[in-house]
């Protein structure tokens, strides 16, 4: 073969290919991203409004299909849109079509919103619109709490100090902080000072806005000189508003101190967070899409004694829920798993071939095949993450294969008696072509992976990459570098049966009395064999009608085997949802769910128990935009939990006691867990759970009928936990319905109520917003007009809300008259207005602009194909639906049926391109068909295993049945191979070439078998973090290549002596053209003499 001729005579250029190799695969990983997962670039566009007080129903309607439309319209590339509406937000996530331009798109849909913009309410601000990714994932915590400072001041310092501290780390982005109370400059109105002034909290508000202005004054020129003006247009202290005239009446001037108590307070708490069950805030870290969640934490943590140095004295900062520490100990799991299975395989080589040179020399070629595959990874932009980690450590079993078969060939050439250097040639020319098509073969065993979509796609197209890669390198190195490495540690050795010179060390002589005894073992193991296949060739219909009754009865395991997507993994983390009663306070949800929390402690043993922290209401809308949440209202709050890295209990046990409990004990509430891990999060690509049930109708009162129906029937399906309906339908409302002429009448319109009661209930931070610049830190503060909740304490009170136009003078003249008296300027909410108690929709959720209603679940102690299936049962168990309605059931069942069906359809591609490249090979349609009966063994033995281990069928366990599929193809080539190669040589029919070639290839059958067995058993052990998602797939190739190696070694051998009796001749269509040129030659040459 001429490369191997060509390394033979180069040396120093196939050692300076292997440096270079090796000192470019060092910097590569070492500059490569290390994370959980590859990058899943999904392109979607998040978009978030905020009108504080809009109903749900108004925000729908009035802001998000007007946004939903205007994008489904104008942006290019829309694939779908979702959405959520609730009280006072719009949330949209677009995603877009794979490969579109997410600058372009995120620029169209600001102009977009521009344009909407003008016909939404007035105060209505931009939209807040980030790029979305899958993998831009909460990665840790930075906790602030302390017991001497108020939460308004830890709030302040985590926004505006820490917060800008933490935009400094490369891949870092954080949002405000969860929790804690915004600080606000606070002009609390006294309702019955106002009432006794005859004003309302809006002339507060006008007064605010005339008197707190910031405006330049100009510049003034005198003389030569020029002076900059300035005023006192806005007050350096907090004290100075109180001074502020609100009107002058009767020529008494009424000063904002007199009607209202103005101070540095904080804005109504919202959202509200607890570590460990005590008041506090903390900052989510999330990495972006590109960015390593080890180098980003460990960035963030470094920063933490700094920010700490320079903090108020009494903050305690803190970084809890670091999935960094998962991220580290999967990774390390992993590269231990790889270390393992090298170290095994040497040990199967240095058994098999007895000698150490031979060692050095496959074991030479195995770690730079991997270090061209983590170059190629690092060229291609690919990251070192558990799905590449995980394929090079598939790699390394079969990349015995090439190197193995080919020192294991040269040894039985020099066995023979030939010359090193010429059992070198010989033996890399007799397995050269069918190595290439072995390793082809496994290759092209990887093309279903190409045809996945979505974050399958992502996740093991670099997985595929890797081995790909490898194995291409392998051949290579097997064809330069291990002859260059024979040739030099050969050329002391004995060929076996030799003597051994007197001179040998004792060592040396313990060895040859070893490697002899070995093959004394082997050859009489091998005489077995020969016997057993010679019984087999004898029996050859008893023995197919066996193997075709074995096969027939584990087609049955196929119903016993279940079905998920994607391995679960215990990360020692979880996250519930908690829902109290419908219209909770806050501060009621926080005394409920401090309850739940105290029985939890309880549950979990207390050497388990890391961390308890909970989020309780609404975070500020900002935020929405980063982190996905479950919660709607303050009835509404997410407690995390975080076990012990150690912890002794299973955290799915965990959950399965802490939902039971919590169900007995609080009748009138809502929990269920929701994805807390960042392997779960990734899957579910923002989706609070594994299942979503959508039940897509314009009539959301009928939906809700279905959706109650729907979710009663699903509660008692086995495994399947948590069935909620998302959206809450009988949320607590008062309509007030204003009477416009009345109104009219007293000389106010539909826009001064709403605007006094704007004020009253919530601030003036959305009618007319003022600003304080804190001289101390610079820093802008809304001046918030707001009446204190606590004044409202019952419907009374909100009826005697007093109401103004805000539209009269500063200076007030009063007469005598009983209508024009101080008191009689202002009107209260009884006085033209009546208030009645209703309930409304509390959330809207939006499927491609068209109304769903969501039943979520989970899925536990059952598979997710079980679980799907009896979803469609229950779902056509609801009988004929209503006209315009329609259930989808989205989430994992969707993407797992798709990638199933995907992969599938590539396996079959896949045999059918061995298939044809067999044919070109073999230049035969029958040799090919007979190899491919090894895939029907590798399919049993994959079943079995994983019926036995209690393995479900999922998409890794799918990639781990693509491998054994492509190495018992490759085990059976080189069978067949040598059949033909001893009937052409040797003359030998169909029964004795076969059993021949049996006993010649059985050892590097074994061997090749035995490798990828012995390096998969680190992974198929399921050992260490994360090691259950990785377990499947090597439990697979192991019963794949257990049953394959037996039809490879015994039914192979059988079916080719049935079907191929003509003698092969690779040459006969050569003969036959060489024969018809011959011909038409004599014909030409007699034709010419004939002229």
């Amino acid at each position: 073969m001429w490369i191997v001729r060509l390394a033979l005579r180069r040396p120093y250029s196939v050692a300076v290919m292997a440096l270079l190799i090796l000192i470019m695969g060092i910097l590569s990983i070492k500059s490569m991203n290390v994370d959980i997962f590859p990058v899943i670039d999904i392109p979607v566009v998040s978009e978030v409004w905020n009108y504080p007080g809009l109903s749900a129903a108004d925000m729908e309607k009035r802001v998000v299909l007007l946004s939903e439309r205007g994008i489904s319209t104008t942006v290019n590339g829309v694939e779908r849109i979702e959405s959520v509406s609730q009280p006072g937000i719009g949330m949209l996530k677009v995603y877009f079509q794979k490969g579109a331009d997410i600058g372009a798109a995120i620029a169209q849909m600001s102009a977009t919103a521009q344009l909407t913009l003008r016909l939404m309410p007035p105060g209505m601000t931009a939209p807040t619109i980030l790029q979305f990714n899958a993998s831009n994932l909460p990665v840790a915590q930075v906790t602030m709490k302390s017991k001497t400072l108020p939460e308004d001041k830890i709030f302040d310092y985590g926004l505006n100090f820490i917060r800008v501290r933490l935009f400094t780390v490369p891949g870092l982005s954080t949002p405000a902080p969860f929790g804690g109370k915004t600080r606000e400059i606070v002009v609390d109105v006294d309702p019955k000072a106002t009432e006794a002034k005859g004003l309302s909290t809006m002339d507060v508000v006008n007064s605010l806005q005339t008197s707190n202005v910031i405006v330049p004054a100009g510049t003034a020129r005198m003389g030569s000189r020029e002076y900059n003006v300035t005023m006192n247009s806005s007050p350096d202290l907090v004290s100075q508003f109180n001074d502020m005239p609100v009107k002058a009446v009767n020529g008494q001037v009424v000063r904002m101190g007199e009607v209202a108590k103005v101070y540095d307070g904080y804005a109504d708490q919202e959202n509200v967070v607890r570590v460990d069950r005590k008041r506090a805030a903390y900052l989510t870290i999330l990495k972006k899409a590109d960015a390593s969640t080890l180098m980003v934490v460990e960035a963030a943590k470094s920063m933490i004694p700094q920010i700490q140095e320079t903090a108020p004295k009494g903050l305690e900062l803190n970084v809890d829920f670091d999935q960094s520490v998962f991220v580290r100990e999967a990774i390390s799991s992993v590269l231990h798993e790889a270390v393992t299975a090298a170290i095994l395989v040497s040990l199967m080589i240095l058994f098999f071939l007895g000698n150490w040179r031979s060692v050095i020399v496959v074991c030479t070629s195995i770690p730079l095949s991997i270090l061209v595959a983590v170059i190629f990874l690092k060229l291609s932009g690919n990251t070192l993450n558990i799905m590449t980690l995980g394929g090079l450590s598939l790699a390394v079993g079969m990349l015995v294969d090439d190197a193995t078969v080919e020192v294991e060939n040269i040894e039985r050439n020099r066995n023979l008696g030939r010359p090193l250097t010429i059992a070198i040639l010989v033996g890399a020319q007799e397995i050269a072509v069918p190595a290439l098509m072995a390793t082809l073969a496994i290759c092209i065993v990887f093309f279903p992976v190409v045809l996945l979509t979505g974050p399958s796609q992502y996740l093991f197209i670099p997985m595929s990459l890797s081995v790909v890669v490898s194995m291409m390198a392998s051949y290579i190195l097997s064809r330069t570098l291990v002859p260059v490495l024979s040739r030099m540690l050969m050329a002391g050795l004995h060929p076996h049966g030799t003597p051994l010179p007197e001179s040998a060390g004792a060592f040396k002589r313990w060895s040859h009395g070893f490697n002899a005894a070995r093959d004394r073992g082997f050859d009489r193991f091998r005489d077995a064999y020969g016997r057993i296949l010679h019984l087999f060739l004898k029996n050859r219909t008893l023995v197919l009608s066996m193997a075709f009754v074995i096969l027939c009865v584990s087609l049955f395991l196929l119903k016993t085997v279940g079905t998920d997507f994607f391995p679960s993994t215990d990360a020692g983390m979880m996250k519930l949802h908690f829902r109290a009663p419908v219209g909770s306070r806050i501060e009621e949800t926080e005394r409920i769910v401090d309850s739940a929390e105290a029985r939890i402690q309880k549950i979990i043993a207390p050497g388990d128990l890391k961390t308890i922290n909970d989020m309780l209401g609404v975070p500020t809308f900002y935020n929405l935009a980063f982190v996905q949440t479950d919660n709607a209202s303050s009835m509404d709050g997410e407690i995390l939990v975080a076990l012990q890295p150690d912890h002794k209990i299973r955290t799915d046990v965990y959950q399965a006691l802490i939902r039971k409990d919590l169900a007995d004990h609080f009748p009138g509430c809502t929990a269920y867990f929701q994805s807390a891990d960042i392997v779960t999060q990734v899957l579910n690509f923002g989706l609070s759970a594994p299942i979503d049930i959508q039940i897509q109708n314009s009539n959301y009162d009928q939906s809700y009928a279905f959706a109650r129906r729907l979710q009663d029937s699903l509660r008692t399906v086995p495994g399947m936990q948590d069935v909620t309906i998302k959206q809450v339908l009988d949320y607590p409302t008062f309509k007030i319905n204003v009477d416009r002429v009345r109104a009219g009448e007293l000389g106010l319109t539909q826009r001064d109520v709403a605007n006094n009661l704007l004020v009253a209930l919530s601030s003036s931070t959305l009618v007319d917003p003022s600003y304080y610049i804190n001289p101390t830190n610079n820093v802008n503060y809304v001046v918030a007009v707001k009446v204190p909740y606590q004044q409202l304490t019952n419907v009374n009170s909100l009826l005697n809300t007093p109401l103004t136009n805000g539209a009269g003078p500063l200076v007030q003249n009063v007469g005598a008259t009983p209508t024009d008296l101080p008191m009689a300027q202002a009107q209260t909410l009884r006085n033209l207005a009546t208030v009645n108690m209703e309930t409304e929709y509390n959330q809207i959720s939006h499927y491609t602009v068209q109304r769903v209603m969501d039943i979520t679940a989970n899925v536990d102690g059952s598979d997710l194909g079980t679980v799907s299936d009896a979803i469609d049962r229950k779902i056509a168990g609801l009988g004929t639906l209503p006209t315009g309605m329609h259930i989808f059931v989205r989430g994992q069942p969707d993407v797992m049926h798709h990638s199933f069906q995907t992969l599938s359809l590539g396996l079959i591609l896949s045999i059918i391109l061995v298939y044809l490249l067999m044919v070109v090979l073999f230049q035969s349609w029958l040799d090919p068909f007979i190899i491919l009966f090894a895939v029907p063994g590798a399919l049993i033995g994959i079943l079995w295993m994983l019926t036995i281990t209690g393995t479900t069928i999922n998409v890794v366990s799918l990639m781990g049945a693509i491998v054994a599929v492509g190495i018992a193809v490759s085990n059976s080539i080189l069978m067949v191979s040598f059949a033909n190669e001893v009937r052409v040589k040797k003359g030998l029919n169909a029964l004795d070439a076969a059993l021949e070639a049996g006993r010649t290839r059985l050892r590097p059958v074994l061997m090749t078998a035995i490798a990828m067995i012995l390096g998969m058993i680190p992974m198929s052990l399921g050992t260490g973090a994360g090691g259950e998602q990785n377990a499947p797939l090597g439990r697979a190739v192991i019963g794949g290549l257990l049953v394959a190696t037996v039809v490879t070694l015994f039914i192979v051998p059988v079916i080719y002596a049935v079907l191929r009796k003509a003698p092969p001749n690779r040459h006969s269509m050569d003969t036959d053209f060489q024969s018809e040129i011959a011909d038409m030659d004599i014909y030409t040459q007699t034709q010419n003499e004939h002229i």
